[in-house]
C-alpha cells in the first residue's frame, strides 16, 4: 500500500543539530506516520500506523532492537 505523505511537516531530533545524517518522523497525517532520510527528502519514504511507530520507539528505548 502506498500512503500519501503530501502535506508532511517533518521534524528531527534536537539532537543531530545541523547535520544531515538523521531520520525526519512526519506524525501530522491521520492514521499514519511518515519516516524518511534526511540526507534525501526526496527520496523513498516509509509510512506505519501510529501504533506501530510507538511499539517501534518503545522497542528502541528498551534496548530490543539493539544488535
Amino acid at each position: 500500500m502506498t500512503q500519501d505523505l503530501r502535506g508532511a511537516r517533518w521534524r528531527k531530533s534536537s539532537f543531530s543539530a545541523d547535520q544531515g545524517n538523521c531520520v525526519e518522523v512526519a506524525s501530522n497525517l491521520p492514521g499514519v506516520v511518515g519516516v524518511r532520510d534526511s540526507k534525501n527528502p526526496g527520496g523513498p519514504s516509509l509510512a506505519c500506523t501510529p501504533s506501530g511507530w510507538s511499539a517501534f520507539v518503545r522497542g528502541l528505548k528498551r534496548g530490543d532492537l539493539s544488535a
